[in-house]
């Protein structure tokens, strides 16, 4: 696993994606915080969080597109199923080497709370829970798209679908609104992202809210290790 770690954390710095998504990342936060922080004359980073979704939900499958879909494309994969290694142990590889990035991507948030407390005072429970929101939901998120990955050898196939999971994660609450039967409004609620993403934003740490991430980030990681062990077979 530590192999295929190295390997990914290589082809990323090793291509613009790791550039593009950590610059993308930075300057759309670094808006937000000048908005809502300088402009709004605000010490609170929750506005902050709370509009990155929006951000993440575009950055993570480009981030995510080549981990299986290049490899299927380039015919390298049938090298992954014959290697010494457990499909589980690559899928997390390219798992832990995406999450990698995206955490470089998330420690731009504690230097806005070192420069508010030149200012101010940050809230650092805020802060603090926030960051570990963020960082959670991004780990399904990168999960969810690497299982799409999984599913094509189109790195734009793998990317749109992404981003289209990631719209209909974001509308999830307008068809709640909607939908006249209660037990899939229930359902809906339960797997609403939003819900339990917004809770971080707040302060409030939950057990609930980190065991449903974690949850989805396992599932989809066995997700895609079950895709991987029906390609290797078919």
């Amino acid at each position: 696993m530590i192999a295929i770690l190295k390997r990914e954390l290589s082809g990323y710095f090793n291509s613009a994606i790791a550039y593009v998504v950590l610059a993308v990342y930075f300057f759309f936060s670094g808006l937000f915080f000048q908005s809502y922080c300088f402009v709004g004359d605000s010490t609170s980073l929750s506005y902050v969080f709370a509009n990155m979704f929006y951000i993440i939900m575009f950055i993570i499958p480009v981030l995510t597109m080549k981990t299986f879909a290049e490899e299927k494309k380039q015919k390298t994969d049938q090298a992954l199923f014959t290697s010494p290694v457990s499909l589980t142990e690559v899928v997390l590889g390219k798992f832990l080497g995406a999450l990698f990035i995206y955490a470089l991507c998330c420690t731009i948030f504690l230097v806005y709370a070192v420069v508010i407390s030149f200012f101010g005072e940050p809230q650092w429970s805020v802060v603090l829970c926030t960051l570990l929101g963020i960082f959670l939901l991004g780990a399904a998120m990168i999960a969810i798209n690497i299982f799409i990955s999984t599913l094509t050898e189109s790195m734009v196939v793998a990317a749109v679908v992404g981003m289209g999971a990631g719209l209909l994660i974001d509308t999830m609450g307008y068809f709640i609104s909607i939908i006249p039967v209660k037990r899939v409004t229930d359902l809906l609620e339960k797997i609403n992202f939003l819900n339990y993403y917004t809770n971080f934003t707040y302060g409030i740490l939950s057990i609930v809210d980190v065991v449903f991430y974690l949850s989805v980030t396992a599932l989809f990681i066995f997700l895609s290790v079950l895709s991987l062990e029906r390609r290797r077979w078919s």
